[in-house]
């Protein structure tokens, strides 16, 4: 591939961000379709494909909404995700950068430190999609191993780039996967599949603050060893 035909996927690819705010545009189920037919394309294990999803829109969608947010409102209830995502206790560097994208959202939408009310909102905005009008939510079979959940994020990280090539952006969330007993309910999503995590898909809110939220990566000279170069 020439220098100039990687150029839209390079642009793709770095222009891919978690978008916290979407129009209420909708997306036609062909377009949805056709994301994950290439999304599918993503290498894994054997050629298992372990991925399966369950994508709403519409009245289905609302309702799904509706059932989550009552859910994330009762604190009362203990919630545990079925599979550990974060370290039980986080340590350097992943501590500062996680605090500080975390600081820098909250800054950017006027939320101070110890305001417990809108943090808890904010959070709450995960479970409408951020007003998408096309949420996901994906599940993997309980009884595979980790290499299917690497191939796993290989699938996830493809539809979030195919996005973009039609002027659509995403953010990939894995706060439903705290609240997997209702999101079973509601979907009639069998007992041996684990819910990995939610995808918001639509048309980026311009006016939304949160969207101005450009997080920062380290350069490759700070994570890789080179030799022999």
């Amino acid at each position: 591939m020439s220098e100039t035909a990687a150029r839209p996927v390079e642009a793709a690819i770095t222009g891919r961000r978690a978008i916290r705010g979407f129009l209420p545009d909708p997306v036609p189920r062909a377009t949805v379709e056709h994301l994950l037919d290439v999304s599918a394309r993503a290498p894994s294990g054997t050629n298992m494909q372990p991925w399966r999803g369950y994508a709403l829109a519409g009245a289905p969608l609302q309702r799904f909404v509706a059932r989550l947010l009552s859910a994330h409102d009762d604190t009362a209830t203990p919630r545990k995700a079925e599979y550990r995502y974060y370290p039980e206790a986080f340590f350097e560097p992943y501590q500062s950068r996680r605090r500080k994208v975390g600081w820098d959202l909250y800054g950017l939408l006027g939320i101070a430190r110890g305001d417990t009310a809108r943090m808890h909102a904010q959070h709450a905005r995960n479970f409408s999609f951020f007003g998408a009008p096309v949420g996901i939510i994906f599940t993997i079979d309980r009884r595979l191993e980790i290499g299917s959940w690497l191939d796993y994020g290989m699938f996830l990280q493809n539809f979030m780039i195919a996005a973009r090539a039609h002027d659509l952006d995403t953010c990939a969330q894995a706060a439903f996967a705290s609240f997997h007993q209702e999101i079973r309910d509601e979907l009639s999503i069998p007992q041996e599949e684990v819910v990995v995590c939610g995808m918001a898909l639509g048309k980026a809110d311009p006016e939304e603050p949160a969207n101005a939220l450009v997080t920062t990566r380290e350069p490759a000279a700070a994570f890789t060893r080179f030799d022999g170069f």
